[in-house]
């Protein structure tokens, strides 16, 4: 089997956990990579062990000798460099949030079609095995109806100084609510039909923190909070009516501790050392199978959770382009 040669575009601190991934699986290999700098980017290829390096992100494109591309740079780049990739005729996996605006979403998965490759939004939460697992036991009515949903989580942006940058897709709210988003998306099969919420911005006016609501066509109600400011429960929650679940580190869980009112707690358990793997797995499965798009991280989905976080974006910065 020949493997899927990937270039990665960035030197980001999520490009080497993509390597790892890439790595653990057998049909794929990590090729390439690519950064703004020669230098930097002969740098990371010796410390990441990639075999070529390149300068520019358009050398790493023009390039025959490779099959696919990982998008990882900054959020405003996404749309750009995506469509450079399937415009030079490579499979494109592109990190979150997919783009900025919705129309480029579109385009981008047409100009995909028309070309005949494949092209994934890569949102790692809804093919971690613990949360098939809990998509299985919700369709089976283990918690009966549920009713609520919460999460939390807090980070440190560290060195990530364009996460404070408006012009640059920068926010905690395009950092970080995707996540629940497309994870309640896809445990309920269903969209979000309204949002409320309120944040505090840094001095660069871009929120630093937030808290939303949002109820879904279902009925359920669920919050998201984030924080760069406070150190919060980096935990999700399901509340049923037979029983709660919590995903501990919910974006990357390995577990689930099922509580029931009358019984000890359950707890599922799927370590592995690679969380990035799963949708690596499933992008290599697409592509082999000649699919344009993903048939559980589709197009819908990632342009309905856009659509989410541009309306929440609006109601805080009214009087600014929702997006640079």
């Amino acid at each position: 089997m020949k493997k899927i040669r990937m270039g990665i575009l960035s030197t980001s601190s999520i490009a080497p956990r993509f390597i790892n991934a890439v790595r653990a699986t057998e049909g794929c290999e990590a090729s390439a990579l690519a950064s703004r700098s020669l230098k930097k980017a002969r740098e990371k290829a010796r410390l990441w062990q990639v075999p070529q390096a390149y300068g520019s992100y358009e050398e790493l494109l023009a390039s025959e000798e490779i099959d696919a591309v990982y998008v990882a740079m900054i959020n405003s780049q996404h749309y750009r460099y995506a469509k450079m990739a399937l415009l030079a005729g490579k499979h494109v996996l592109c990190e979150k949030p997919f783009t900025l605006r919705e129309e480029e979403t579109h385009e981008l998965f047409a100009l995909a079609r028309e070309k005949g490759l494949f092209l994934m939004e890569m949102q790692k939460v809804v093919f971690l095995p613990v949360v098939q697992k809990i998509k299985e036991l919700i369709r089976q009515g283990e918690f009966g109806p549920i009713h609520m949903a919460d999460f939390s989580s807090s980070f440190d942006p560290g060195y990530n100084t364009w996460l404070f940058d408006p012009e640059k897709g920068g926010g905690t709210l395009y950092a970080n609510a995707v996540y629940s988003i497309e994870l309640m998306q896809y445990l309920f099969d269903c969209s979000i039909t309204e949002w409320c919420g309120l944040c505090t911005k840094s001095r660069t006016t871009v929120e630093n923190q937030f808290s939303t609501v949002m109820r879904m066509e279902n009925g359920l109600l669920f919050t998201n909070k984030n924080s760069t400011c406070a150190r919060t429960i980096h935990s999700g929650f399901l509340y049923g009516e037979k029983a709660s679940v919590e995903l501990p580190e919910y974006w990357k869980a390995r577990k689930a501790i099922i509580r029931y009112p009358d019984r000890e707690p359950v707890i599922l358990e799927y370590p592995c050392e690679y969380e990035l793997i799963y949708e690596v797995l499933h992008a290599e499965t697409c592509i082999r199978s000649g699919l344009t798009e993903s048939p559980v991280m589709t197009e819908a989905m990632t342009v309905k959770a856009l659509q989410v976080m541009n309306g929440i974006h609006r109601l805080w910065n009214p009087e600014r382009p929702k997006n640079p």
